[in-house]
């Protein structure tokens, strides 16, 4: 497993990050720390902030472009399966469970 940064990159506007089993808010804290198991496989993606961690300025909060929109991502992926390749990413990373980081940002 990857070593934790001592230093992740957060929008201003960002919510604070929600306790551990709390709803996920869209803090961003977790997916700005490590790549989750989707990155690493799909994206290659070993450390740091994951290039699918995307800022939506119009909620105000962070999502998951593995899940909202892969194929953005993932060149090869045609559009018809866009959708349902999110929902599985989604369950991948148990998406809409709670938070499962003990990431603490100071």
């Amino acid at each position: 497993m990857p070593a934790r940064p001592s230093f992740i990159a957060i929008h201003a506007a960002a919510p604070a990050k929600p306790v551990p089993g709390a709803p996920c808010n869209g803090c961003g804290v977790c997916c700005a720390a490590l790549p989750c198991p989707v990155s690493r496989v799909l994206l290659g993606h070993r450390q740091g902030a994951c290039p699918a961690l995307c800022w939506q300025a119009e909620t105000g909060r962070y999502a998951c472009g593995m899940i909202t929109r892969p194929a953005d991502f993932l060149r090869w992926l045609p559009a018809r399966w866009e959708a349902a390749a999110g929902r599985r990413f989604a369950r991948w990373v148990a998406a809409g469970i709670g938070c499962d980081s003990d990431i603490e940002p100071e």
